[in-house]
């Protein structure tokens, strides 16, 4: 088995290809990279200035490494085989969108240190329970949520109740799934 590209091999390749300075960028695609990535290791800390990382497709399991990200707004992390929130603390107080789905995430536990996000894309885990989809309320800013396909909303979706549960639970949100919520 051969093994995953490093962070740092990522970027210099990145580098190689925009012509533009990892460490002065504002949004750095790290998507889909062969062998994948599969940590997020410490070369993330040049990343100061990046305010948009992109990890799509990739086969990190856990988040890492985010301590020197201090614009960091928008992290995309769908394809990925994360499976909890862990790692995110860092970021609490400037990130604003967080995408993830396609991962293994069934627990929110974590997802409270979160402060500004108002945007969570993570269709396609398995969230099964309404005790770990209610933790959403710990983010006060959180207006747009995509959930679909994760165990929880097919079972309701089938049903045809899911936005009035969900809504119920989560009486802030102004979009879901991407059906605007009028209240």
């Amino acid at each position: 088995m051969s093994k995953g590209t490093s962070i740092k091999d990522a970027l210099k390749q990145w580098e190689e290809k925009t012509g533009q300075k990892a460490s002065e960028a504002t949004e750095i695609k790290l998507i889909g990279i062969f062998p994948s990535i599969e940590k997020m290791d410490s070369a993330l800390n040049q990343l100061a200035l990046c305010e948009k990382l992109s990890l799509s497709t990739n086969a990190i399991d856990k988040i890492t490494n985010l301590n020197a990200l201090k614009n960091l707004r928008i992290l995309s992390l769908g394809r990925n085989n994360i499976k909890t929130f862990a790692g995110l603390e860092a970021v609490g107080d400037t990130l604003e969108q967080l995408w993830i789905s396609y991962n293994n995430i069934e627990r929110m536990k974590g997802v409270n240190v979160l402060r500004k996000l108002s945007v969570l894309y993570m269709s396609n885990n398995v969230v099964k329970d309404w005790t770990e989809f209610v933790r959403l309320n710990d983010l006060p800013n959180l207006v747009d949520l995509v959930f679909v396909g994760n165990p929880l909303e097919e079972r309701y979706a089938e049903a045809g109740t899911w936005i009035a549960e969900a809504v119920k639970r989560l009486p802030n949100i102004k979009r879901l799934d991407g059906t605007p919520i009028v209240h």
